[in-house]
């Protein structure tokens, strides 16, 4: 069961409570909708199943809606979502032929609400082609836009362009666009199944299943299998800490819907880890929000060796629960990891290498980096912020001929 907003009071104060109340009465019987394409697995997905309940709450009416689409669909959007990363791909009447037969598909199944749309991402972009006459509707990009493939973006361009408002989770994926565009960063739950207080044994008893000593040092990443969190460097990397260190590696994660190449990364993993039986790669299903938190509090050190990433939300997860953080100094990272302060930023297979050993052989500089990480998730990084800049945005559109003020992170 989704907790009530008061239950947040005890990680931000009541004063926060109370004025988000105050902003919900000013948007009373509002419809806003929020359109992505999966309904479980990744980031997108997980904000949404817990803050369309928060805006519910006060006062609404919130929706969420999932485009449907198949296997030739989810590949196309899966090489785009990839090019706007920065991979090499071509966009042309293919592509188009795809992208729009889905969406009329979908049109068919969805009513758009006549007040506010926020589309998730790139797979849902068209939808702007059929708003409702009065309808505001916002892009709302959750990936790294700071070096696009050139050809992918212009293949967007045009759709994002029709939008009232753009919204990045970093400043520098902001694009030349004709539209306002807005910085709110990503959020997580502290509640939630996945970020919760877990008791001591129960991440142990998680941790025996999957074969894992509870005595020596584990250096855990959690994300998709997905090239662009490069799993295979970070065992690359481990394989050169263990000259030096004695510890074992967890790589865990799970799939999602929209993400086809998820299988092909996890063999490529399990072939990299070979025999090795330090070397743990999982595959967790998008449920296990309790093992997940439970792994991640078991952990020395959390990874999140990205080479591209719109926000990292598995890094906000790590540092709520106190764990010195090694994340790759890319896209969204940055906003929650001050380097030596709060975490580790690294840029390379060798550099990640070298501050897992700095860690592993200093315990109390580990420890301080946790605790300021927390502190840093507290203040910025819960879901109580993102409502709030979420709701302040709604509100904003109302006054369209205004300049809507870029709204802090």
């Amino acid at each position: 069961m989704t907790p009530t907003l008061d239950a947040y009071a005890a990680f931000v104060g009541q004063g926060t409570i109370d004025e988000l109340r105050l902003i919900g009465e000013r948007l009373a019987h509002r419809v806003v909708q929020h359109i992505n394409s999966t309904a479980v697995g990744g980031g997108v997905a997980e904000i949404l199943n817990r803050l369309v309940p928060l805006m519910r709450e006060v006062g609404v009416d919130a929706r969420w809606d999932v485009l449907r689409g198949g296997e030739a669909f989810f590949a196309v959007t899966k090489s785009l979502h990839n090019a706007l990363h920065g991979a090499a791909g071509a966009f042309g009447t293919d592509t188009d032929e795809v992208f729009a037969d889905t969406t009329a598909q979908n049109l068919g199944q969805l009513t758009l609400s006549e007040d506010v749309v926020f589309v998730h991402d790139p797979q849902p972009v068209r939808l702007v082609d059929s708003r409702p006459r009065g309808a505001r509707m916002v892009w709302r990009c959750h990936i790294d836009l700071s070096a696009p493939n050139p050809a992918a973006w212009e293949f967007i361009r045009p759709w994002v362009e029709k939008y009232d408002a753009a919204v990045f989770s970093a400043p520098q994926f902001a694009r030349g666009l004709p539209i306002d565009q807005v910085l709110i960063a990503p959020s997580i739950d502290p509640l939630a199944d996945k970020n919760r207080d877990l008791d001591a044994a129960s991440v142990q008893s998680i941790v025996a299943k999957l074969g894992i000593d509870p005595e020596r040092p584990l250096v855990t990443q959690v994300s998709r299998f997905d090239r662009l969190k490069d799993p295979v460097g970070v065992i690359e990397a481990y394989h050169l800490v263990r000259r030096y260190n004695d510890c074992q590696l967890l790589l865990v994660g799970g799939s999602a819907t929209d993400d086809p190449e998820g299988s092909q990364v996890l063999a490529e993993c399990r072939a990299q880890a070979a025999n090795d039986p330090d070397i743990h790669v999982v595959e967790l299903p998008p449920t296990a929000n309790v093992e997940i938190n439970a792994l991640q509090r078991a952990s020395t050190i959390v990874l999140q060796k990205s080479l591209k990433e719109g926000f990292g939300l598995t890094v906000t997860e790590a540092l709520w629960k106190g764990k010195p953080v090694i994340a790759g100094a890319t896209g969204g990272i940055p906003l929650q990891v001050t380097h030596k302060w709060s975490g580790i930023l690294t840029h390379t297979i060798e550099g990640t290498a070298y501050w897992i050993k700095q860690l592993l052989n200093a315990p109390e500089f580990a420890r301080a980096l946790g605790e300021h990480g927390r502190e840093h998730v507290r203040h910025n990084f819960l879901l109580t912020r993102q409502l709030r800049d979420y709701l302040l945005l709604c509100l904003s559109l109302d006054h369209r001929g205004q300049s809507i003020v870029p709204l802090a992170a």
